[in-house]
């Protein structure tokens, strides 16, 4: 019992202390984002301001295109997301499920895309996109994820082979063809890996930085990082602002984690019955 105890006790000093860790660095900037620059800049540093500046995030939206910036992000990342999803899952599922020539074969090569530097495409994705007239566009930035990235097909594949094959033949004796098996059946089972799949989509397309650099040159098509790069010159002497900008960057990722947390307990096969 006095064993039991004390494992337990240190589990949650381990857990109180992991939890600090990660939410002084956030609380410490969310102060900075409220402080007036004299307090951001003094030595030693102030922790809490003397009034808290809710007027910096007021201030903050009302810089250059910010608005715009946050609307472009959206519209990237909503965009990836529901093409990653969908491309993944189909293709994922067909790897998983279905019989065809060279499956296996197939399948080695799109892992074999995995270990290809991002870096070494750039060049013949702008060639392409070049070509198509989509330069300085908002197209390139997510048409990419509608056709199926190696990352999520082999996250899809994994879930749906641990779906056990009992439930695929009882589709199959109610007579659903297997595209309704896909749909019905592997879909709602595999909510988890899904909604793991959207977050790091959602993450990845709202944090990038090097595509929207490459292909957009437009000020008001900017993403949401690099507009706020592009803002450099206005944080001088109000590098308090940068901080308030950052966190609100921070706002959609933590919405977005919050809202699929709900679907990583759920069970494959309690989801399925349902």
């Amino acid at each position: 019992m006095k064993h039991r105890l004390l494992a337990r006790t240190l589990g949650y000093v381990v857990i109180t202390i992991s939890a600090l860790v990660m939410i002084v660095p956030f609380f410490t900037a969310l102060m900075n984002s409220l402080k007036t620059y004299k307090e951001y800049t003094s030595i030693p540093p102030i922790w809490i301001p003397d009034s808290f500046q809710w007027s910096n995030y007021v201030e903050v939206l009302g810089l250059g295109n910010f608005g715009q910036y946050i609307g472009n992000s959206f519209y990237v990342s909503l965009l990836s997301v529901a093409g990653s999803l969908l491309s993944c899952s189909m293709v994922g599922y067909a790897f998983a499920r279905l019989r065809f020539p060279l499956k296996n074969a197939l399948f080695v090569m799109v892992l074999g895309t995995m270990m290809i530097p991002p870096v070494v495409i750039i060049i013949p994705h702008f060639i392409i996109f070049n070509s198509l007239n989509m330069l300085d566009t908002l197209t390139p930035l997510w048409i990419i994820e509608w056709l199926a990235q190696p990352f999520g097909i082999f996250l899809m594949r994994q879930a749906f082979m641990n779906i056990p094959r009992e439930y695929e033949e009882s589709a199959k004796i109610e007579g659903c063809n297997p595209f309704q098996i896909y749909a019905k059946i592997f879909i709602p089972m595999a909510g988890p890996t899904l909604a793991t799949l959207a977050i790091f989509t959602f993450m990845g397309k709202w944090n990038e930085i090097l595509a929207p650099i490459i292909y957009l040159t437009s000020n008001e098509k900017l993403t949401l990082p690099v507009g706020i790069l592009s803002l450099g010159g206005q944080w001088v002497g109000n590098e308090q602002l940068m901080v308030a900008a950052a966190l609100i960057s921070l706002v959609p990722i933590l919405l977005v984690f919050l809202f699929a947390e709900k679907y990583f307990v759920q069970n494959h096969a309690s989801s399925g019955i349902k």
